[in-house]
């Protein structure tokens, strides 16, 4: 299996609190957001979200959004690539992405038109 580790099959499961903490980081949000604006749900390479941190923070905040059950992670050994959970995320928290494009869109940080 291509996961990144047994925490990935049991990330759907996180809780409501788990799922706010990882959205209470606005990188961590921008990531979210700039997943849920490609309404094709592709790969994105962990590099292609240009967030001004340190590559260690930045693997960091992959984690807390992988155990949020908000992305999930393919491991390809020198890279990884990161996908939306979406289908799970409006299972479990109906109107959760709209509500964070919006709120982008209205405030004019981050994430993509």
């Amino acid at each position: 299996m291509t996961g990144s580790g047994p925490a990935e099959d049991d990330a759907g499961n996180a809780d409501l609190g788990t799922v706010f903490r990882a959205l209470a980081d606005e990188h961590r949000r921008t990531v979210i957001v700039k997943l849920a604006a490609d309404g094709s749900d592709r790969e994105h390479t962990c590099n292609s979200f240009d967030l001004p941190v340190s590559k260690q923070t930045q693997t960091h905040h992959f984690r807390v959004l992988r155990e949020a059950g908000l992305i999930h992670e393919i491991n390809y050994g020198n890279r990884k690539g990161i996908r939306l959970r979406r289908a799970e995320i409006n299972r479990r928290l109906p109107g959760l992405l709209d509500l964070l494009t919006a709120e982008r869109r209205d405030t004019g940080t981050g994430g993509s038109a």
